[in-house]
């Protein structure tokens, strides 16, 4: 019998990073639908799970926008496990002054804003909504001090590297934006030759099929991965031995958009087809 799938239930204030996080769970292979009715949830999974080809990863946005009764989720929760499935229920939450900072800056619209709500009104209404969600989290985010790369990081790290064994994070990034300070190993990349110099390529990045076709064929870029392939397999299997969950391994140019994005794709893929347990990806300048 296989086990039953992973299943996270994002919930939060709005501006607090709910969108982050989903975006960030479908790149880990979640499969994710947003904005669902609490009510629904149980069914919602049945359906899923009596499909040909269930996914064993689930994420369901369920926060202030879905109509219905949020003092209901706990009840949800225990049909859901009813089920067979252990949910996680992840909240994101943010102080008052600093959502009203995000909304100023994006000038977006609060989802309660068609109540005819000032914006200090609707979020205190939502926080008054969310407190029987909060108050049964597993997890409390409080992103008020985080910007977006940090907050898809925290999700990366917490839910998509599992802990079992040594888990990888394969990061790009740009120079002119300053190093990951979590990097316990950084590659250089401005040393290989740079596509955006190829009017054809520039618009592109580092994941496109044209990009990588590019790169590949150049003598530098082999004889770049070889080495750094060499290395990496060399003293990655090693730091298995120390009491760590996961290791970042990132690679810099100068817009993080082409060659470092390039290298992080080759090198998660190198590791996945090599049998390592848990391998992500994060791109600073693109996600």
């Amino acid at each position: 019998m296989s086990a039953a799938p992973a299943l996270v239930i994002v919930s939060g204030l709005s501006g607090s990073g709910k969108s982050v996080a989903l975006k960030t769970f479908e790149d880990l292979g979640y499969y994710c639908v947003d904005n669902l009715p609490a009510e629904l949830l149980p069914e919602f999974v049945r359906r899923l799970l009596a499909g040909d080809n269930p996914p064993d990863r689930i994420a369901v946005g369920i926060d202030a926008r879905s109509l219905g009764d949020l003092a209901e989720v706990p009840d949800v929760l225990s049909q859901v496990g009813a089920q067979g499935l252990d949910p996680r229920l992840l909240f994101f939450d943010t102080r008052d002054e600093v959502l009203l900072r995000r909304y100023a800056d994006t000038r977006r619209r609060h989802p309660l804003s068609h109540l005819g709500l000032v914006l200090p009104d609707a979020i205190s209404l939502e926080r008054q909504a969310l407190r029987p969600v909060r108050q049964i989290a597993d997890t409390v985010l409080d992103t008020s001090d985080l910007n977006v790369h940090q907050m898809r990081r925290r999700v990366l790290t917490e839910f998509g590297l599992s802990g079992v064994g040594l888990s990888l994070l394969f990061e790009s990034f740009a120079y002119k934006r300053g190093v990951p300070p979590e990097a316990d190993f950084v590659f250089d990349a401005r040393v290989l030759p740079n596509p955006h110099w190829d009017a054809r390529l520039r618009p592109l990045s580092g994941r496109d099929a044209e990009v990588r076709e590019h790169l590949d064929g150049d003598a530098d870029v082999v004889a770049y991965v070889a080495q750094v392939e060499g290395f990496l397999d060399t003293w990655l299997p090693k730091l298995r031995s120390e009491t760590r969950s996961y290791a970042t391994v990132a690679f810099g140019c100068t817009g993080g958009r082409h060659r470092s994005v390039y290298l992080a794709e080759r090198f998660a893929r190198h590791f996945r087809e090599g049998g390592w347990p848990e391998v992500a990806v994060h791109h600073r300048e693109l996600d």
